[in-house]
């Protein structure tokens, strides 16, 4: 498969250095299958003319992936997925995605922006995050 699985954005004025969004961009489509094994990433001359970013720092952040164990990099032939961060319940046709996403609607219907979607769900899991043995409750919820 050619590396048009993936299109990566850049936000130069959210404060994230650009490698940086480079590999929190693949982790999310790792975890979403967007991207599964096999997947070849697009190539830095590629993600260059998409995004006018620096080569280095595509070079930069495919290191990075690599190192953590997530793409392998084929001399001449390009970087491609070597393992998957995707977990139950986030396939496009999972009850818990259909609730995210009415639950998103109704939050945009309510004037809500991006940015304050996330906020909540950020509040939400670093409560979560502090109830002991809820890891064990939520797992036994899906």
């Amino acid at each position: 498969m050619e590396g048009d699985v993936i299109e990566y954005r850049i936000d130069r004025g959210g404060g994230v250095a650009a490698y940086v969004q480079i590999v929190q961009q693949t982790e999310q489509a790792l975890r979403m299958g967007t991207l599964r094994v096999g997947d070849k990433l697009p190539t830095a001359k590629e993600v260059v003319e998409t995004t006018a970013i620096n080569p280095n720092t595509v070079f930069k952040a495919y290191r990075e992936l690599e190192r953590a164990g997530l793409v392998e990099a084929r001399r001449g032939l390009g970087t491609y997925v070597r393992r998957s961060l995707e977990r139950p319940g986030v396939q496009e046709d999972s009850p818990l995605r259909r609730e995210l996403a009415a639950w998103t609607a109704r939050a945009r219907a309510a004037g809500l922006e991006r940015a304050d979607i996330l906020a909540l769900v950020t509040a939400a899991l670093e409560e979560h995050e502090q109830i002991p043995g809820d890891r064990e409750h939520i797992q036994e919820d899906i």
